[in-house]
């Protein structure tokens, strides 16, 4: 993990320095200083680049600036108009400068925080940046045995503020948030012949319980008690054990209702007998990824003392095919006691969360339940990979948490619920399918609906479909590299702190 250090350390001990730039071209009496020190080559710099013009996420180095000294580069990093910056946009400069560091390769990085940006003050502008360059910063390299995947690594992030023990201790809670991203990107990461039910269990366990949260597992045999027929149907065809999982935060002493959280955790899936395509298979590792964001965000909440009630379950299996699996035609119960004719095998995340919803609902008095999962491909090809897809049943929870997304800028887009679609679930041999009658036809929505059948009149509820968010293949995001994203883990951060958390 990136070094993060606030102090008066001299920032001309780095490797590289960043200043940072508005649109208007102006330099702060810092930057001044620098510049002079260096013989006017900021200064020069901007006046003779015909591009360079201030604006966000612009970036220009300058290189061999120090013969004589430690400095290599000097980083200069638009950042717009002032008074329109927001919060996210500050993190994802830290994500711009740590991008900038690697491409020098500055072992270490100074920047001076001179006064706030926009409303935001010195310590609030310099805990963004350094959160934005951790979350940068994230590497998955375990399993290389030579060489890491990338050989330069920088190391550390000296930002000098006037008060470093106001900032540090700021900093600690955006660290607990970029602990939760980590611990989600690590888990949606992970090999499949590595994390499966039981290891994943394993890894709740070992960082969640000395956080203080309550764990508590199920397996098949307290499944099939509480007749959890659709998620046990969906593991039946591998021989790795099913579990279900739940965590419990209770970070305040009172009768709050829990906020509660549901994750789909397939922690591989074939599709079982209707089997995916060979093509592409091994993604599938990843869709696992709503309950990742679901124990990271615990983690985190937990990590930064959250003075709020948060309950977390987890259905854990993997989807296989084998002589036990389960078979198109089949019928399961549920444990809410509906009964699911199976028409794919590979729509199994929605019966994995049913049941989980059911038990969460039986067990708890939920404030509200937002569930996320990696749920159809439908949900890419209306939004592709830039919204995840959020489905409600109450207008207030679904502003919530998409003014929580703005925030944070993962993003979420409205999708529709509709009774027409509870009539693309029928079956004619129960009470309903677990795919919709129509070929192709409003994937998302259906699934999403059939999901809604197990959730109780008077409970506020939420559908997240992220599978077109929790893996990055391009890697164009500031604050994520290529690969698992954590999505979700500082959006429901910010919905929890904004609406239900106790001041």
């Amino acid at each position: 993990m990136l070094n993060i250090s606030f102090d008066t350390k001299d920032l001309y001990e780095n490797e590289a320095i960043v200043v940072l730039i508005n649109d208007q071209m102006q330099l702060d009496q810092t930057i001044i200083e620098i510049d002079q020190r260096f013989h006017g080559i900021i200064s020069k710099t901007i006046q003779n680049s015909n591009k360079f013009k201030g604006k966000f996420g612009q970036t220009f180095t300058v290189t061999s600036v120090d013969k004589h000294g430690s400095i290599k580069s000097i980083i200069i990093i638009g950042i717009g108009s002032e008074s329109k910056i927001a919060e996210y946009q500050i993190e994802e400069l830290g994500g711009r400068i740590f991008s900038a560091a690697k491409i020098v390769k500055a072992v270490s990085i100074g920047l001076f925080v001179s006064s706030k940006i926009n409303d935001f003050t010195q310590k609030e502008v310099s805990s963004l940046i350094a959160s934005g360059a951790m979350l940068s910063a994230y590497k998955f390299d375990h399993y290389f045995t030579k060489n890491k995947s990338e050989k330069f690594c920088v190391k550390d992030f000296n930002i000098i503020v006037e008060n470093s023990d106001d900032a540090y201790k700021f900093f600690e809670s955006k660290k607990a948030v970029v602990k939760g991203v980590y611990f989600a990107r690590d888990l949606t990461s992970e090999l499949p012949n590595i994390l499966y039910p039981e290891t994943y269990v394993e890894q709740i366990i070992e960082k969640l319980e000395p956080l203080g949260i309550e764990v508590t597992v199920l397996g098949e045999r307290e499944m099939r008690h509480l007749g959890m027929g659709a998620l046990l149907g969906v593991g039946q065809g591998s021989d790795k054990e099913s579990k279900m999982v739940i965590m419990k935060y209770n970070g305040v002493d009172n009768d709050q209702k829990p906020v509660c959280f549901v994750g789909k955790g397939v922690t591989f899936d074939t599709g079982g007998i209707s089997i995916k395509p060979a093509s592409g298979m091994s993604d599938m590792k990843h869709d696992m990824a709503g309950s990742a964001t679901v124990v990271g965000v615990i983690k985190a909440l937990a990590l930064r003392g959250a003075k709020v009630n948060v309950v977390g379950v987890v259905g854990l299996v993997e989807n296989m095919p084998d002589g036990n699996a389960q078979r198109p035609g089949d019928v399961v119960k549920t444990m809410s006691g509906q009964t699911v004719e199976i028409l794919n095998t590979d729509a199994e995340g929605r019966l994995v969360l049913c049941d989980c919803l059911t038990y969460l609902q039986e067990n708890f008095d939920p404030e509200c339940i937002v569930d996320l999962a990696t749920l159809t491909g439908a949900i890419t090809v209306s939004l592709a990979h830039t919204y995840a897809g959020i489905f409600s049943n109450d207008d207030q929870l679904s502003d919530r948490l998409i003014k929580s997304s703005m925030a944070t800028n993962e993003k979420l887009w409205r999708m529709p619920l509709h009774e027409d679609y509870d009539n693309m679930i029928k079956s004619p041999v129960a009470d309903m399918a677990n795919i919709g009658s129509e070929k192709g036809a409003a994937g998302s929505s259906t699934a999403a609906q059939f999901l809604l059948r197990f959730i109780k009149d008077d409970v506020k509820w939420a559908h997240l479909d992220i599978a077109g968010v929790a893996w990055d293949k391009i890697g164009k995001n500031p604050i994520c590299p290529k690969g698992a994203t954590g999505y979700g883990v500082r959006l429901l951060n910010q919905f929890i702190a904004d609406n239900y958390e106790i001041k």
